[in-house]
């Protein structure tokens, strides 16, 4: 067992004197990436998501990406309205049924009885929590959205790096056939 512990290390040795041997004779050559892009920023990304948890829309307007903006303030916006107008609407049944048990009538609503009123606060309530749900997934996606819209942003895609659907005919009946071709050129 010793001896062969022996014969591997001395091998081991062999050839890492043997390589650092070789190291010094040649001279090293460093391939360089073609497809990275130089000037990436691997912080962009979190500042385009820190941006856009600060103020909705501003990690958009970091990565240039104006036109998302009136996307991001649209989709909070018509949450905010349903989640204001859910909640108006179940406080006023709310108050109109607990009106009623007081003994107060409200004439507005007089052909209701209780159990319409109750089932009233429930729709609401429910519409009003899933509003308000809708606006923290819209919030959260923005977020996102900034933060994967930096990454993409780093790729560098250009022509040489392409796919493009193909038509070309059957060979034996001369039908069109459907394709799609990656082609990558070196230069």
């Amino acid at each position: 067992m010793q001896k062969r512990f022996v014969i591997l290390l001395w091998l081991f040795v062999g050839a890492a004197q043997w390589t650092v041997g070789q190291e010094n004779n040649n001279t090293t050559l460093i391939a360089r990436d073609s497809i990275k892009n130089d000037d990436i920023n691997p912080i962009a990304p979190a500042k385009a998501a820190f941006y856009s948890a600060i103020l909705p829309g501003l990690g958009q307007a970091y990565n240039k990406k104006y036109w998302k903006i009136p996307i991001v303030y649209g989709a909070l916006a018509t949450t905010l309205y349903f989640y204001n107008s859910n909640n108006n609407l179940y406080h006023e049944f709310r108050g109109v049924y607990k009106d009623r048990l007081a003994g107060i009538s409200n004439p507005k609503y007089d052909y209701l009885d209780d159990s319409r009123l109750i089932e009233a606060q429930r729709f609401y309530k429910r519409n009003r929590d899933l509003s308000l749900l809708l606006t923290v997934a819209f919030y959260a996606l923005n977020i996102i959205d900034a933060n994967v819209d930096a990454h993409l942003g780093q790729f560098n895609v250009n022509e040489n790096l392409s796919i493009r659907p193909d038509l070309y005919p059957d060979q034996r009946y001369m039908k069109p056939n459907f394709g799609l071709a990656l082609n990558y050129s070196f230069q």
